[in-house]
């Protein structure tokens, strides 16, 4: 999955100026979803978002994606697993998708994501802190009162 990656259309308009041709061979949704480790429904939902752009379709009307739009469902599944919000991969297949792009900007929003990280690990740290502060109170034995229940239960 570290393979060059692609981008969009609709809701992240921008993607779609000056992307690359979309590549000759072509795979059903099932096998684009195979390929990419996303089911299809979610390959479905990111063309309605306009992260991928609008499927090609079959003479029977079934949607057919080629290398590109199989690079660029890679590059939103990498992208999400870093924990990138949709509207920050929309504007990251943007970039990646420009030739002329300036690296500042990709490593500002990936700046941007880190600091965020940070204050989502010190959210969470200070959470499983006070947890098992208030776990350390509670007996664990066969009576009734919990302070863990009475810490989840206060006003």
């Amino acid at each position: 999955m570290n393979a060059a990656r692609a981008p969009a259309h609709a809701a992240f308009p921008a993607v779609l100026h000056g992307s690359p041709a979309r590549g000759t061979a072509s795979v059903n949704i099932g096998e684009a979803a195979a390929a990419t480790g996303l089911s299809a429904k979610m390959i479905r939902h990111y063309e309605s978002i306009g992260l991928l752009r609008p499927a090609a379709r079959s003479d029977a009307g079934y949607r057919r994606y080629g290398e590109e739009d199989l690079r660029t469902l890679r590059f939103v599944q990498h992208a999400r697993e870093l924990g990138f919000g949709l509207e920050r991969i929309g504007e990251l297949v943007s970039l990646w998708r420009d030739p002329g792009r300036a690296s500042a900007d990709v490593k500002r929003i990936a700046l941007e994501h880190v600091a965020e990280l940070d204050r989502q690990i010190g959210l969470l740290q200070r959470m499983r802190d006070a947890l098992a502060d208030t776990a350390r109170h509670c007996h664990g034995d066969g009576r009734p009162g919990c302070p863990i229940l009475e810490d989840l239960a206060r006003d």
